[in-house]
């Protein structure tokens, strides 16, 4: 029997995001790529430092994750960003490497330099970010990206141009900019840039739609999560036609970050039905080495990699884990844990136990209790977590035991003798 796209043996999602009064608004490109930008907007979150050995194992589990693009760095930042992506570009590790830079041509020389075959570029394009930030006239980011552009062009370099403050600009403005450009310098994609994380998901369909009147250059999506609305922009710019996604591992970078690729990848592939080609399966390996490398400590709920997502402490949950887990599990998760290389449910002890939980624990000691031994180590269980505010390990379970049934943990110590 065929599954259901929302039902599958690996996930259980709605059945309400594939009716046709849905999918018919949904106008998804044939094909989407991740742009990752972990090793260049990610490092800009304040005390993120990657080194360049860092960087390089960071790219290496990039491309076993099946990223499509990395974009290695800005080469003008310092000499070790520059030996990074150079070195990675050298490692030929299957995804195209790309340079960021701004829109100078000694910047494009510098990625020239490294050996990169795409680059995007970045200039101000609100009036009002270069008149008080940049405080530059007007025509400068223009002429600025024209020349710039051409230049890379001549390169035989791939350009996605970048205009910052995009989604705060005036709209025929940066459109006319973006023209001029296409025809006077040189651009392969236009990125739609939320520099600030400020569109609103229903502001999405008209964006794509201006952009489009006005070049018919591949779009990519660059928002950041300001709001918490990165991923939900994102996945409507996709569905509106835009094809690659820029996004960072565990949602690095300036601020509240950038969109996660976890995240991003995992809705479209379960929610949506659109297979990126990420190897989803590494996404929880991948983050847990970018949260050692960058510092960032994960929330322990974080959606996809958090390292608590399938542990089981509430008393309901696991009376079900017990009733269907091994054969239901995503009655209980929207998807397997395998499904994105987590460690498998486990049932933890903590004020949140049930009975089932502390009966399940006492049978693997192999302590025999009465239904009324059993009531009291729940009660000693609650009280023990409540006072140290955390979860028991095995020892100080063991420990709370012995202190609430001396004579049972006695009797099996004498049996086992």
């Amino acid at each position: 029997m065929p599954q259901e796209p929302w039902k599958t043996d690996k996930w259980f999602v709605s059945p309400w995001n594939f009716a046709a009064p849905v999918r018919e608004q949904l106008h998804f490109p044939e094909k989407v790529q991740f742009h990752d930008i972990t090793l260049r907007d990610g490092e800009q979150q304040t005390g993120v430092i990657f080194t360049k050995d860092e960087k390089i194992r960071i790219a290496e589990g990039l491309a076993e994750a099946g990223v499509h693009r990395i974009e290695a760095g800005m080469p003008v930042v310092s000499p070790s960003d520059a030996a990074a992506i150079k070195e990675i570009v050298k490692r030929n590790l299957g995804p195209q490497v790309f340079a960021f830079s701004r829109c100078m041509v000694d910047d494009v020389k510098r990625a020239v330099d490294c050996g990169v075959s795409g680059i995007v570029m970045e200039v101000p394009s609100s009036t009002h970010i270069i008149e008080y930030a940049y405080k530059w006239p007007l025509e400068k980011a223009i002429d600025l990206s024209i020349e710039s552009t051409a230049y890379a062009h001549s390169q035989g370099l791939e350009i996605v141009f970048f205009p910052i403050d995009f989604s705060r600009a005036e709209m025929n403005w940066v459109l006319d900019l973006i023209t001029r450009v296409a025809n006077e310098g040189h651009m392969d994609a236009l990125a739609l840039v939320d520099t600030f994380g400020v569109l609103a998901p229903h502001a999405m369909q008209y964006l794509v739609r201006e952009a489009k009147k006005r070049t018919n250059k591949r779009l990519e999506a660059h928002f950041h999560m300001d709001f918490g609305l990165g991923i939900a922009n994102t996945i409507l710019a996709v569905a509106e036609g835009v094809e690659v996604i820029h996004s960072t591992v565990l949602g690095l970078g300036e601020r509240a970050g950038n969109i996660p690729m976890e995240e991003t990848a995992m809705a479209l592939l379960t929610l949506y039905g659109i297979d990126t080609g990420l190897r989803v399966d590494k996404l929880y390996s991948l983050a847990r080495l970018v949260e050692q490398l960058s510092g960032h400590k994960v929330a322990s709920n974080r959606p996809v990699v958090g390292e608590q997502l399938f542990q089981i402490e509430s008393g309901i949950i696991a009376s079900w884990w017990q009733n269907c887990g091994a054969d239901h599990p995503t009655e209980l998760f929207p998807f397997r844990w395998d499904v994105v290389g987590q460690p498998a449910p486990k049932v933890v002890i903590g004020k949140g136990s049930g009975i089932d939980s502390i009966k399940a624990k006492l049978k693997e000691l192999g302590i025999q209790t009465s239904e009324e031994e059993a009531m009291s180590v729940l009660a000693a269980v609650k009280q023990y977590s409540l006072e140290t505010k955390a979860l028991l390990t095995d020892q100080e379970f063991r420990q709370v035991v012995k202190a609430t049934l001396p004579q049972a943990v006695g009797a099996r110590a004498e049996a086992s003798t």
